[in-house]
């Protein structure tokens, strides 16, 4: 059984959404970032910072 492909844009989304919910219900201070920057070959690269680094690379196409 093979299971469907998520695009890499998809983790992406739900990684941000569990940081932020997890920030949300924390008690205290915390941060969060995101930075994102164009590759070549039609990627970018996308980097979530909230205590650790999660680092995900995905396509790219001009709209």
């Amino acid at each position: 059984m093979t299971l469907p492909a998520h695009p890499p844009s998809d983790a992406l989304k739900s990684r941000l959404s569990a940081l932020l919910d997890e920030l949300i219900r924390h008690d205290g201070f915390g941060s969060l970032s995101v930075e994102v920057r164009l590759l070549k070959r039609g990627q970018k690269e996308v980097i979530i910072d909230c205590g650790k680094q999660y680092r995900y690379v995905i396509d790219f196409v001009p709209g």
